[in-house]
């Protein structure tokens, strides 16, 4: 089977913005499976690439998410606060640095060990981000600061810790709708707490 490098025929592109982050328009011919070349037109929105992390605690049976503004999902109609796990981009730092930044950051805690679980692209159609996925225990002795996020940032950033179960309850009733959350508790739910008691 040839590559995608084989198959594409990149002719033009222009840069539309280029502010925090930058939006290309493309117009490339594409070899479709039927041996024709089509011309196609795709814009792109290039933020750099992230990272996200679930912090557990086995014990007491509980997950540390955020609950912030994010401005996006209120334009598109979604009118409340969005929870999700503690995420960034990676601004040049390794993944596995900037997410222990990212987490003492948001919610205060200094993490021990750091475990990257995966890496997804979440919107493919056309946001060029690829995020890299960790999960970490935490213990109440690593709590360092109070979290919030950076307000130079404009980060207003509220810690929550809750139940597993909660969590995870939280999806099906649609108090979160955040996918990279969804997809770390569902991680959380078959290869970390699936085979602990319940308290």
């Amino acid at each position: 089977m040839s590559s995608v490098k084989d198959r594409i025929r990149v002719k033009d592109v222009r840069l539309l913005s280029d502010n925090r982050y930058k939006t290309r328009t493309t117009t490339f011919d594409w070899l479709r499976s039927n041996g024709e070349w089509q011309t196609q037109h795709r814009e792109t929105f290039d933020r750099g690439d992230g990272v996200t992390i679930l912090p557990y605690n086995l014990t007491q049976r509980t997950v540390i998410l955020i609950r912030q503004f994010r401005y996006p999902t209120y334009a598109n109609g979604y009118d409340g606060l969005l929870i999700e796990a503690p995420a960034g981009s990676l601004d040049n730092a390794t993944p596995e640095a900037r997410i222990r930044s990212e987490a003492e950051e948001e919610i205060g805690y200094r993490l021990g060990d750091v475990r990257k679980i995966f890496e997804a692209f979440t919107s493919p159609g056309a946001v060029t981000e690829k995020l890299y996925f960790f999960v970490a225990e935490y213990q109440p002795d690593m709590k360092v600061g109070n979290g919030g996020g950076l307000a130079h940032e404009g980060e207003d950033i509220e810690t929550l810790e809750l139940p597993f179960s909660e969590a995870l309850a939280m999806i099906a009733d649609g108090r979160i709708v955040d996918a990279k959350t969804i997809m770390l508790l569902q991680y959380a739910a078959l290869h970390i707490f699936n085979a602990q008691p319940a308290a």
